[in-house]
């Protein structure tokens, strides 16, 4: 048996062992990590390989599932066939696929395979969030989504000169120039700039939340779900050490690997808070938790593991959280609320709904909108446009 043909039969079997769970467990992607640890025969070559394999057949599940029983070979074949060329699958797919053309669309795979584009997403979803099935976002829906940094340091030339003595190229975002993409596979983390706090791995969807909002150096701000502290540094720059930002979160580890991140990064104006004061702070941020569905194209598994009564339950949280913590924000002062969603259900839905509860609050002007288009209160941060994940802010102040 060939290499090749030793690769597909394992592939097959990583499938196998995956497939009862993969419209079922949230935490799929843990799932997949254990899996491939734990094949003591694999090298790193081989766990690359795998992983983009696995996650290439659940970006294209419903054109790949359909062929496992009846066709297994045909199923591999097209998940090489549409898996990224990368240096750790490049002798696989040449070896699988080499016969099939390489098409530059979506539309024109799904042509080839006799498939249509439109499959790939939930059909439900639609309703919710009609604009990611459009052919521009639907395209980059099933793209691997790129690795993003954000500069912490205003000399970013020490990071370049590692980078470029690695080998690493990479690009500022022409809508942040802080926001630098990698344009090839790095692992950051083992370099001086992230250890030194240089740097931190920040989706730039995720940084334009903050640049859309009006913040001021000096003030004084509460990360109400601070989580494991991406937006909480990024709010602590912006604010700079004049200001502070309290973290407050439910969670002890994830505050816990809050404070390791700020230590690196030489942050002194972060604290952690437990009971939050009431009406104290300029501004007041809460990223809620959400069924995350503006990260389909980097954890394409909750495509198959999201339902509508998640999104529901999702949503009465959200409903709650930013009741609870309104009362934290001054006289004048901003309140802001974020999801990694996109479902209205979850973003423009639940901000409505709060200000027909709360009319001490009225929508607030953004600051900077990066060429999307605010719908009442808020601001979806589509994938196409800036290559990111998706998100919604909305930014309120209380009168």
């Amino acid at each position: 048996m060939s290499i090749v043909s030793s690769q597909r039969q394992v592939f097959l079997h990583l499938l196998q062992r995956l497939r009862p769970h993969w419209r079922s467990d949230l935490n799929l992607p843990k799932r997949i990590q254990s899996l491939l640890a734990g094949e003591r025969a694999f090298g790193s070559r081989d766990r690359r390989l795998y992983r983009e394999l696995i996650y290439t057949t659940l970006r294209y599940l419903p054109w790949i599932e359909p062929c496992l029983d009846p066709d297994p070979d045909r199923a591999a074949k097209i998940t090489a066939w549409l898996a990224a060329d990368t240096r750790d699958t490049r002798a696989y797919r040449a070896g699988t696929c080499a016969d099939w053309p390489g098409l530059p669309s979506l539309a024109a795979r799904a042509q080839f395979l006799g498939s249509s584009p439109g499959d790939l997403l939930p059909s439900w979803f639609k309703d919710h969030c009609p604009a990611i099935f459009e052919p521009r976002e639907l395209e980059v829906q099933l793209a691997r989504a790129p690795l993003w940094l954000r500069l912490q340091t205003p000399n970013p030339a020490d990071v370049s000169r590692e980078f470029g003595a690695l080998d690493w190229r990479s690009q500022p975002s022409p809508a942040l120039p802080s926001a630098w993409r990698m344009l090839a596979e790095a692992d950051v983390t083992k370099t001086d700039a992230y250890t030194g706090g240089r740097i931190e791995i920040q989706d730039l969807g995720s940084q334009l939340v903050l640049e859309s909002i009006a913040i001021s150096p000096g003030d004084r701000w509460l990360d109400a779900c601070a989580g494991a502290g991406g937006k909480t540094l990024q709010l602590s720059q912006r604010v700079g050490p004049a200001g502070t930002v309290d973290a407050h979160d439910i969670r002890p580890a994830a505050l816990d690997e809050m404070l390791e991140r700020a230590e690196r990064a030489g942050v002194e104006n972060i604290r952690i808070t437990s009971q939050p004061a009431d009406g104290g702070y300029a501004g007041v941020l809460v990223d809620a938790p959400c069924s995350g569905s503006g990260t389909w194209r980097r954890s394409p598994h909750l495509k198959w593991v999201t339902t509508p009564a998640i999104i529901a339950a999702r949503a009465k949280l959200q409903h709650d959280l930013l009741a609870r913590f309104a009362a934290r924000v001054a006289p004048g002062g901003r309140l802001v609320y974020a999801t990694c969603s996109l479902s209205q259900r979850e973003n423009d839905d639940v901000v409505r709904e709060f200000l027909a509860r709360h009319p001490g609050f009225e929508p607030a002007p953004f600051a900077r909108t990066f060429g999307y288009t605010p719908q009442g209160a808020g601001l979806t941060i589509l994938p196409a446009r800036h290559d990111t994940d998706g998100f919604y802010v909305a930014s309120l102040r209380r009168r």
